[in-house]
């Protein structure tokens, strides 16, 4: 038997002894071979029904011959702890070991290091298991332009999760482009990964609103020994909700525009809002949706040209009209 198929039939029969329950009626051949399907083996229930007679004879399993159809089990006391991953794990920790990465403090990242190694170690021993190889074939590309990661200095990241991890505050030394640094004591509230870069959501000094500051703009940062002043009421998902990602008030307006087909295609496979409404009247197509007034949604509208109309409200009309006169000034 070639090496692959002796590491596949491996690690299906460790999957195996994992899902055998510990007492009787224990769990059929046929429901065995179900539950190695769903994981992702090819397997006949004649070689589950020939493995288990194998691994009957060096682990401590048995079959419960009271009554067809045979159950198997562990032999009470011989139940074995399993420390490995199984194949659908492997697949999905290897697939969000990156991700993981940036959002994770060092020490979580160090408990959580071992799973990886043995994830990926898993995926290469049973490369010709297909699912095992879905990590090759699965990436993530974002919908907007692919800008480079900003650089962030050494053990600040790290750093700031920590502080967050304690719920402490942190003292700072912020600076934007050509801005000179200023210090600023900051109650670590929560981090956001946007697109490559981190954000931290934060309150500083004793004032209650809430703000975000991208990592990369940190010149140093110290842990202190204060505990943060929490917000009553503050919640991550809460602050996304309001539109805060978007850079702006986050206060909602009724968005009226004029689009071409192609873009009114677009919209109605991926509406703006829940509420979108398209219609198509004056020989034109129309879109009405109620959208966050900020900077990221006045970024989309430029972005679209002469895709679209902006026809209320009027102060977005006005605006993105002026903008729009600015840029076309640029190139006469």
């Amino acid at each position: 038997m070639p090496k692959s198929s002796n590491h596949l039939a491996l690690a299906r029969q460790w999957e195996m002894l994992k899902l055998l329950p510990g007492r009787a009626p224990g769990m059929t051949a046929r429901e065995l071979t179900e539950r190695l399907r769903d994981a992702g083996y090819e397997v006949t229930k004649r070689t589950v029904e020939r493995d288990l007679n194998d691994l009957s004879l060096q682990f401590g399993i048995t079959s419960n011959v009271a009554s067809m159809p045979y159950g198997w089990h562990w032999v009470p006391g011989q139940q074995m702890a399993f420390g490995s991953v199984d194949l659908v794990d492997a697949v999905s920790l290897s697939m969000a070991e990156e991700v993981l990465c940036q959002m994770l403090p060092p020490s979580m990242l160090k408990t959580l290091q071992p799973k990886f190694d043995q994830a990926r170690g898993k995926l290469s021993a049973i490369r010709d298991q297909p699912m095992a190889r879905l990590s090759e074939k699965v990436r993530y590309v974002p919908a907007s332009f692919a800008f480079q990661a900003p650089s962030l200095r050494p053990k600040i990241l790290e750093t700031i999760q920590q502080a967050l991890v304690d719920e402490v505050q942190i003292t700072v030394r912020y600076a934007a482009f050509r801005k000179e640094a200023k210090e600023l004591p900051m109650h670590p509230l929560a981090m956001v990964q946007r697109g490559n870069v981190p954000y931290l959501v934060a309150t500083t000094f004793d004032y209650p609103d809430v703000r975000l500051y991208p990592v990369h703009r940190f010149e140093s940062v110290e842990v202190t020994d204060h505990k943060i002043k929490a917000l009553e009421g503050f919640s991550i998902d809460g602050y996304l909700a309001s539109g805060a990602m978007d850079f702006g008030g986050g206060e909602p307006i009724k968005f009226r525009a004029k689009l071409s087909e192609a873009l009114a295609t677009y919209l109605a496979e991926t509406p703006l809002s829940t509420d979108q409404k398209l219609s198509y009247q004056n020989e034109a197509w129309q879109v009405e949706a109620t959208a966050h007034d900020s900077w990221q949604f006045n970024f989309w509208i430029l972005s679209q040209g002469a895709e679209l109309q902006v026809l209320a409200p009027k102060a977005l009309r006005e605006s993105v009209a002026n903008q729009l006169a600015g840029a076309a000034a640029q190139y006469t």
